[in-house]
């Protein structure tokens, strides 16, 4: 997919139940523009409307891929694989292609969509993927499935990328195992336990680090809470066990934002000893992976 152009405008979906609301953007990777309740964001609404880019967006699928590859490129069954760049400012692939191509919708009712992709192509990867979308009053469930449609057997992954409002009052909750400590490309150097990094244990509600952090915990249980306070929608997490990684990113403390990343593996596992959180997926086989998000009615 070529960049959008400033000003180009993108056809949306909204279903509505309740005072619930989700807006979907099928040409801007299936991406979703909004999610709210009773007036108030459950995710960071899309951003700049006029200056179209998926990471302005609420929310997007990771496919066949999270984060970066080192290096653009990874060794596997004695064969190397490249991956071209594909992101500006990033001297790394990132988020594999799904995000970045169109996506058509395949069924839609006054709860549910479905989208497609069916030429996903990134590096080695050849790929369709679909995602299902239901929205209730209280919750939205998200399910991305990823088929190799490629002649070998690979190794992919798979997640979900959203943005969610940040303030004075917000507080993260959640337990793992251990996080992944960065370079200043921000790839990881080395897995610690979360004893030797008291500010990011989150085990009880505790406010986001005040400077940056963009890091991927471990050993993750698949349920996290975000509690906004008054400023915005308070979401519980829950999430398949596939996706036993999550990744924090955020800024700073002067950020509006930040972001909960349910994912299947760390950064650069591609390049990480074991491959930890990979799914080799052989030509025609596939993988699944579902998201909720659950919010007291308001």
């Amino acid at each position: 997919m070529p960049p959008a152009s400033p000003g180009q405008r993108f056809e949306t979906v909204q279903l509505t139940q309740g005072s619930a609301r989700l807006t979907v953007v099928p040409g801007l990777g299936g991406g979703i523009a909004e999610l709210s309740a009773g007036g108030r964001p459950v995710l960071r609404p899309y951003l700049k409307p006029d200056v179209p880019h998926p990471f302005e967006l609420a929310s997007i699928v990771l496919t066949p891929f999270s984060n970066r590859i080192a290096g653009g490129a990874f060794e596997w069954n004695g064969a190397v694989h490249r991956i071209a760049p594909n992101v500006e400012g990033e001297p790394f692939p990132i988020h594999g292609d799904g995000f970045q191509r169109q996506w058509t919708v395949s069924g839609q009712s006054k709860s549910s969509l479905r989208l497609r992709l069916e030429d996903g192509q990134s590096g080695p990867f050849r790929y369709a993927a679909e995602q299902s979308l239901h929205l209730t009053e209280t919750a939205c469930e998200l399910t991305l499935s990823v088929t190799n449609t490629g002649d070998d057997a690979l190794p992919f992954g798979l997640g979900f990328h959203p943005w969610f409002p940040r303030s004075p009052q917000t507080r993260l909750q959640f337990s793992a195992g251990g996080v992944w400590l960065n370079d200043a490309q921000t790839l990881p150097v080395r897995h610690i336990g979360l004893s030797d990094m008291p500010d990011w244990d989150f085990r009880s509600a505790s406010p986001l680090p005040p400077r940056l952090i963009d890091n991927a915990f471990t050993g993750w249980n698949g349920a996290a809470l975000i509690h906004q306070g008054t400023d915005h929608v308070s979401v519980r997490i829950r999430a398949s066990p596939i996706l036993s990684a999550a990744l924090v990113y955020s800024p700073g403390e002067t950020a509006d934002f930040f972001c909960f990343e349910p994912v299947s593996h760390p950064i650069n596992a591609h390049n990480l000893s074991g491959h930890p959180g990979l799914v080799v997926l052989a030509p025609g086989d596939q993988a699944r992976a579902k998201l909720s998000l659950d919010w007291d009615a308001t």
